[in-house]
Parts: structure tokens; sequence; C-alpha cells
């Protein structure tokens, strides 16, 4: 009897253990598949793809919107995460600042890149960008490769993954224009490319980052997509059906040479020999279209987004901008271009989803700079606008200065919005550099179409709170910057009276898109307030790098799934 009992206590407790093993084994099971989805759900995607348009204002967005397909940016919208208020914090709004500052999460006075093209007191001379005599080009006999980043100062988005993963990430930039592909690529790129015109119509690179072109660069080359594009350019739809835009002829665009008026169609093959042969794709639509053909090449040959290590592809569409400097805000051209970049941006995602997969890229969309309205235009219906005569402008300070120190000349250059002093002529005459500022600062601020001055020792004495000050202060740079930096009245320019133009802290400038899709974004959309300066720290906190080292933006936290 005993033993009986024995025995069935004996197999009791073995099934006791057997059952609490099998739970336990089932609870370990439970935690490694809820481990395993929040690791795939929390994955870093395999691929970021940066894409900004030049001179996109955020209100093409809107205006367009019915006309878009749904593959494009409606796709990004819809099924990503929009914010709706987003700006530049800074002053000068042009192409170069607007990609460094993206991908460096920080403005002017730290990366350096105080315009497309500024005075250099030190070499007294007007220097470009990214112009490198250190370097070569490479695909080109020319000096447009002549090109690097070494001009801005501090780290990209794209230097920190290639930091972060040893130099495994691979980093792309592509653009037609060079600025729009080296400046994002950053300083640790394994290539950016860029498109030559002339009669030329390849994309090229520079010696800073390889010495010969890849075999499939000299394939796509060889393929002289442009002469197929560069045929003809007329409305996608009847152009009457443009009701979102101005009528097709008016007097406040630019015709190209060789066509007496901007209407529809355009002949490409007959204007483009008066047109810089190649480079006139870059101000039609097809400039689009031929990088959007480049970055999937690219994405495909090399191998982009195909292992656990994200690589980063950084597309720049200059195209925009172009035709916005040459049709403005307010034209067909302008419509019927982002109606077809619509759908580029549609094939491009399509590509995505079939080359690395719908779960495991990243994309952000957003612009450089939006675009004044012509003021011409403007003025026809009542607005406040004007334009403003630098030459003349230059000639009544000199006036005023001579009238104030005599023959002495002071002024070594005016650009940008910015006065730049002769530091050591003013030393070599006993003269107060401050009271020199000041007195310019008080003299032009009367002059007509002038509505606010900044000094320099006003800008490096104090931290500006808010309003243009503050955007001034951000664009200023203490060792490159002017002494004297004088802002426009709203919506006046100086520039041509057709077309349009950019570059003031006005909300036509400041605000652009910004929309983040795909993997570790959720659906959502923001009225709050954001900057252009935080798109870096947040894709830097989506794939847990460190931030670029003069980061000064924040993480938009709200736009993740995690």
């Amino acid at each position: 009897m005993k033993n009986s009992l024995l025995l069935i206590l004996v197999f009791l407790l073995l099934a006791s253990c057997g059952t609490l093993s099998r739970k336990r084994n089932s609870q370990t099971a439970s935690y490694q598949s809820t481990d395993i989805e929040e690791t795939s759900k929390n994955a870093s995607p395999k691929l970021v793809v940066g894409i900004v348009v030049d001179q996109m204002r955020f209100d093409y967005l809107t205006r367009f919107k019915s006309r878009y397909g749904n593959g494009g940016f409606n796709r990004l919208i819809e099924n990503g995460f929009q914010l709706t208020n987003n700006h530049y914090n800074f002053v000068p709004t042009y192409t170069a600042p607007g990609h460094a500052s993206i991908y460096t999460g920080t403005s002017p006075m730290n990366h350096g890149i105080i315009g497309n093209n500024w005075y250099d007191k030190f070499e007294n001379k007007v220097i470009y960008n990214a112009s490198d005599n250190d370097y070569e080009s490479v695909g080109s006999s020319n000096d447009d490769g002549k090109m690097s980043p070494r001009r801005m100062l501090t780290t990209t988005v794209t230097d920190q993954l290639e930091l972060h993963t040893q130099g495994k990430a691979k980093v792309i930039g592509v653009s037609i224009k060079d600025r729009g592909a080296i400046l994002p690529a950053g300083h640790a790129a394994d290539a950016a490319y860029w498109f030559e015109g002339g009669d030329a119509g390849n994309f090229i690179s520079s010696t800073f980052y390889m010495q010969e072109l890849p075999q499939w660069v000299k394939d796509f080359n060889a393929l002289k997509k442009a002469d197929d594009y560069l045929s003809s350019w007329n409305t996608m739809y009847p152009i009457e059906s443009y009701v979102a835009s101005g009528t097709d002829r008016n007097a406040f665009e630019k015709p190209p040479r060789g066509k007496e008026t901007a209407v529809f169609p355009y002949d490409l093959n007959k204007l483009r020999s008066q047109n810089g042969n190649y480079s006139l794709i870059k101000s039609t639509p097809y400039g689009n279209s031929i990088v959007a053909d480049f970055a999937i090449e690219a994405l495909k040959k090399e191998s982009l987004g195909k292992d656990a290590i994200t690589d980063f592809l950084a597309i720049s569409f200059s195209s925009t901008d172009y035709i916005g400097h040459q049709y403005g805000v307010n034209s067909i051209e302008i419509e019927d271009t982002y109606l077809r970049l619509d759908q580029e941006i549609e094939r491009l995602l399509m590509t995505l989803d079939q080359e690395v997969g719908k779960s495991n890229y990243t994309v952000f969309l957003t612009a450089d700079h939006g675009a004044v309205n012509n003021p011409a235009y403007l003025q026809s219906n009542r607005i406040n606008a004007g334009y403003f005569d630098r030459a003349a402008f230059r000639d009544q300070l000199e006036e005023a200065l001579k009238s104030q120190y005599g023959s002495v000349d002071l002024i070594s250059n005016i650009s940008n919005g910015q006065i730049f002093l002769k530091r050591d002529t003013i030393l070599k005459n006993n003269l107060s550099a401050k009271a020199v500022e000041d007195f310019i600062a008080y003299t032009i601020i009367d002059y007509k179409h002038i509505d606010k001055v900044y000094t320099r020792n006003a800008l490096m004495s104090g931290a500006m709170q808010d309003g243009t000050g503050k955007l001034i202060q951000n664009g200023f740079h203490h060792k490159r910057s002017g002494d004297v930096i004088y802002v426009l009245e709203p919506a006046v320019i100086s520039y041509s009276k057709t077309g349009s133009t950019h570059g003031s802290s006005q909300s036509y400038d400041t605000h652009v898109p910004l929309l983040f899709y795909g993997n570790g974004i959720k659906k959502g959309s923001s009225n709050a307030r954001t900057e252009i300066i935080d798109i870096a720290p947040t894709i830097s906190s989506l794939l847990g790098i460190s931030f670029p080292n003069g980061a000064t933006g924040n993480p938009i936290k709200e736009i993740f799934n995690k």
C-alpha cells in the first residue's frame, strides 16, 4: 500500500514538474515571440531616402493635392506623418544653406554655409560653397567636378551614419546641382553625383569621392537619356484644367531664349541650341525625371538596402527651382512640373517597395526654401511688393560714406543682404568699426524698401530672442558673415521683373513641407511648429546614432511608432 501511494506521489510530482516545465517553455516562447515581433517592429530601416525638393513652398502640397495621384505626395501624406508648420529658422533661405542645415541639424551660424556664393574676406574674392581646387573632375574634362563639402564645418547625419557603422554603410548623393548632391552626402560619403550640362549631358563627380566613375555610371551616361527628354514640353492634361495657376500668357514669366512668349508648348529640341544644349533640361520637368532615373539606377547597382546595415540615398530634385525662377510661383509651368514630379516620386517609391521592401525603408521629404510670388503680379492684385536696385543702393551708400568720412573707400563687397567693410582701411584711418557700422545702419534704414538693419556688433554681443533678428542671428557666422545686414520689406526682391526668387525671412521662403514615411514612422499629422534643423536629429534618433556634431535641433518625437 505504501509502495502504491509512493508511486502515485512520484507520478503526480513528475506530472506537476512536466506541466510547470511546459508552462515555462510556453511563457518563454511567448516572450521570445514578443521580443522578435518588437525587434522586427523597432529594427532600423535598411535604407533611408532623403528627398529635398528645391524651391518647394508648403502650399504646393495643398494647392495641387486634388490633382496628385495616390502613389506620390499623397501616399507620403496619408500613410506617413506630415508636419504642416515646418520652417527655416534662419536667413538667407538659399539652396546651399538649406541643404546643409537639413543634414547637419544646425544653422549657418555653426555649419558655415552662409550662401550659395559669398564674399571671402580672407581671400578677398567671392567663393562658391562647394568649389575646391584641391580636387579634380571625374567624368568631365572641365572644372565642374572640382568640388567637395569641405567648407561645411560640421558633420551631417550621413557622416554620423558612416562613423557609426565604421564605414560599412553606403551613402550616395544625387542631384542636378552639385551642391544638392555634395552637401547632403557629407564628408564621409561613398559618392556624390551631379549633372553636367552644356555639350556633355552626363552625371559626374569629384576626386574627393573617387578616381573613376563606376561602370554603371558610365553605362548610364552612354544612354544619353537627356536626348530622349529634350523633345517637347506640353502640359500633361488639357491646359484649361490648370485652374490652380494663372493664365498661360501673362507678363510675369521669362521665356527661354529663342521663344517670344512663355506659353505652351515648348519645342525643346529646337530651343536647346540657344539655351545651353543639355543645360536646358535643368529648367524643364525632365531634369527631375533624369535625376529619378539615375537615383533608381544607383539604388539597384549599388545594392542599397540589401543587408542589415542601413544605407542612405540623398536625392535633391532641382528643376523645380530653375522653373520657379524663370516662370514664377503662379505659373502653369510650375503646376505641370509638380504634377510630373508627383509621378516620379511614385515611381521611386514603387521601386523602393520592390528592391528594398515596403517595411524596410524610411523616407523624409522637405525643401531647401520656398519662393515669393512675382512682385509685379502681387502689385497687380494691390498687394504691397516691389523691386530693390542693388547698384543704386551701393552708389547711394558710398555717397553717404564719402560725405561722412571723406574719400576713404570703406566697402569691400555687398552681397546676400550683407555689407562687408574694409577692416584694414578702418584701422589704418583710426576709425571705429562699431561707429562705421552704426553710421551705415542709421543711414540705410531710411532708404526705400529697407525694413530692418543689424550690425555685427549687435549680433555678436547679444542674443536676439525672436522674430527676424533671431533668424538673422542664426544665419550669421561670426567669421564668414558681413558687418552690416539689411532686410528688405516683404515681397520686395532684387531680381528681374519676371519669375520668382527667394532668400528672405518671410514665411513664403521659410515655410516648407516636411513628410516622414515608412519604417519606424506612424501615420498622422501635426501643426505644431518644427524647424528644418530638427530633421537630422530625428533621423539620428530613428537610427540610434549620434547627432551631427553641431546639431542644435531636436528630434520630432511624435512621428515615431515606438
